[in-house]
């Protein structure tokens, strides 16, 4: 009888001491891991609502009650088009955030490699490619292969952008108006209805709340208006034809005083979850809305009537949008990538141990690499407490 290997011993005695710890698996793209991931939906299946279908038909119910009976009700902010005081310096921080997650993940990109499949547009962060076999793309191989190319900052941060609001209480834009209106990303848009003043973008500020009576909102400003607060005072009609600067554009990075890429990684994780608690504060009272089969988010208290709609049942929508309540994964959707462990090793990840590897969102992957530390939230997604066994010892595995 031949004696066992003291590597498969030493890797046994590790199950046996890492037992307690053995998370509880499910499926997610054919990947095990041990905190449940945003699973991801068919081409027929609709966004989870965030408020229940029976709250929602008693909200209406509610609202149809109060249009019968003409009498005035009190709006309170933003409802009434005043800005909420208390969340004017949560807009400041978290469009700053964003400003400076930009310049720290384009810094951290020119020394880490960022790779997208061309047929699916799953990226990977890391000098080598993984070989994991999840393509399911249209045009995809038999073996499900993944076709690498490399990647940019847009694979690992989805440009979500939304209609530019003038005023946030007005009309909804119209189909014939998607080329006239501005669209810029959706964060900045959220942003600026949360008390950011952007020249390039300007926007209406109220300094009497509006009214609703029998459901209808009701403007004395705009019935009686100020002659300081003319329409279009501070548009500039001449700049259809010139380029506009990006928001992001002419604000000095603050990693230009970093030394190593290690500090730069730590200022982007932090700008991130500045960025994202942020998010989550403003969409507590300005309201944001999401297609529930497409990716398209209207800032605002109702979505746009713009038919652009491509997805599932489209045609019996004519087009339009199934709007419903947006989350902060709407606005700042991370898109997760299988977790590198050794960062020196140049083997890359296999197919058949997939079931052991953990995963992060993607910018959280990318500062990791360079040297940050990852926050407790997504520690359990990274699965660093289960021992990946070699190909040889898969077989040995509980």
């Amino acid at each position: 009888m031949t004696p066992p290997n003291f590597r498969t011993i030493s890797y046994s005695a590790r199950l046996v001491s890492r037992s307690n710890y053995w998370p509880t698996f499910i499926r997610h793209s054919s990947v095990s891991t041990g905190t449940e991931l945003p699973r991801k939906l068919k081409r027929c299946e609709r966004k989870p609502w965030v408020t229940s279908v029976n709250e929602l038909k008693r909200k209406a119910r509610l609202e149809r009650e109060e249009k019968q009976s003409a009498r005035e009700q009190i709006l309170r902010p933003p409802e009434n088009g005043l800005l909420v005081k208390e969340l004017i310096p949560v807009a400041h921080q978290v469009y700053a955030a964003r400003a400076e997650l930009l310049g720290c993940v384009s810094k951290v990109a020119k020394t880490i490699a960022l790779y997208s499949c061309s047929v699916c547009g799953e990226a990977h962060v890391g000098h080598t490619p993984h070989k994991i076999r999840t393509c399911d793309g249209v045009g995809s191989l038999n073996n499900k292969e993944h076709r690498w190319m490399k990647g940019g900052i847009d694979h690992i941060l989805p440009l979500v952008e939304s209609f530019h609001l003038y005023d946030r209480l007005g009309r909804a834009v119209s189909h014939n108006e998607q080329l006239i209106v501005d669209r810029i990303p959706a964060v900045v848009e959220l942003c600026i209805q949360g008390g950011v003043n952007i020249p390039e973008y300007p926007t209406r500020r109220r300094t009497f709340p509006a009214y609703s009576v029998a459901g209808r909102i009701i403007d004395f400003e705009r019935r009686f208006p100020k002659e300081e607060d003319t329409p279009g005072k501070d548009i500039n009609t001449s700049g259809f034809w010139e380029k506009k600067k990006n928001p992001v554009e002419g604000t000095e990075s603050a990693d230009a005083n970093f030394v190593n890429l290690r500090e730069v990684a730590i200022r982007g994780m932090e700008s991130w979850e500045v960025m994202r608690s942020g998010i989550q504060k403003l969409l507590s009272k300005y309201a944001v809305h999401t297609c529930g089969y497409c990716p398209e988010v209207q800032v605002g208290p109702k979505g746009h009537r713009v038919r652009n709609c491509q997805a599932f049942k489209h045609q019996m929508r004519d087009g339009q949008h199934a709007w419903q309540e947006a989350t902060v994964d709407d606005l700042a959707p991370p898109v997760y990538v299988w977790h590198v462990r050794d960062l020196n090793s140049r083997e890359p990840l296999v197919n058949d141990l997939r079931r052991y590897y953990g995963m992060l969102p993607a910018v959280v992957e990318l500062f990791a690499q360079a040297g940050a530390r990852v926050s407790g939230d997504h520690a359990s997604l990274m699965r660093e407490d289960i021992a990946v066994p070699e190909l040889e010892e898969m077989k040995l595995a509980v």
